[in-house]
C-alpha cells in the first residue's frame, strides 16, 4: 500500500482540534494519521492492517468506530463505490473520485477552478443541494498500457462516449 503525505488539501492538525467536534482519542489519532499519509483511499481493513503495528491491541471494530466518528465529525470523507467496501479520504476539498476498473485504485479528481459542477445540473425546482458526490469509472494509464501490451490483462467493455 503506497503511503505518501497528503499535501495542500488538509488543514493543519491544530485547525481540526480547534473545531472541537470530537474528542481525539489515541485510536482516532492513529487512524486519522494513517489517512493523512494515504493517497490511495484505503478501506477500513487496509487501515486496520497499518495501524495495528502502532496499536497491537486495536480491533477492526474499533477502526470502523473511529472512521465513523471521524466521518461524522467532518474530518474525513467516506467514499462508496457501488457494492465494494467503503473507502476513506482525508482530502476535504471538493473533488470527484476516479475508480480504475482494472486495478481497483481510486484517484482524486479536482474540479476545474471557477467552474462549479453544480451549475451544470438541472435540479428540480425548490431543492437545496447539500452535497455533491461524483464517481467516475474507467481505466488508469497503467492498466491501459498493460491491456495493450498483452492478452493476460483485460479491461471491461469500452466506456460509452460521455459529452
Amino acid at each position: 500500500m503506497k503511503r505518501e503525505p497528503v499535501k495542500e488539501t488538509l488543514p493543519p492538525r491544530r485547525e481540526f482540534s480547534a473545531l472541537g467536534r470530537i474528542r481525539m482519542t489515541r485510536q482516532r489519532r492513529v487512524v486519522f494519521d494513517s489517512l493523512l499519509r494515504s493517497t490511495d483511499h484505503p478501506t477500513a481493513s487496509d487501515i486496520f492492517m497499518e495501524v495495528k503495528e502502532a496499536l497491537p491491541g486495536i480491533s477492526l471494530a474499533t477502526v470502523y468506530n473511529c472512521l465513523d466518528t471521524l466521518t461524522h465529525g467532518g474530518m474525513v470523507k467516506q467514499v462508496c463505490m457501488d457494492r465494494e467496501p467503503s473507502r476513506y479520504c482525508a482530502n476535504l476539498r471538493d473533488h470527484a473520485h476516479f475508480h480504475c476498473s482494472g486495478c481497483g485504485k481510486v484517484f482524486d479528481v479536482p474540479f476545474s477552478a471557477g467552474k462549479p459542477l453544480s451549475g451544470s445540473l438541472v435540479l428540480p425546482e425548490g431543492v437545496r443541494l447539500d452535497r455533491l458526490e461524483v464517481s467516475l469509472r474507467g481505466a488508469c494509464p497503467a492498466c491501459i498500457a498493460a491491456a495493450q501490451s498483452g492478452p493476460d490483462f483485460a479491461l471491461s467493455a469500452e466506456a460509452p462516449e460521455i459529452l
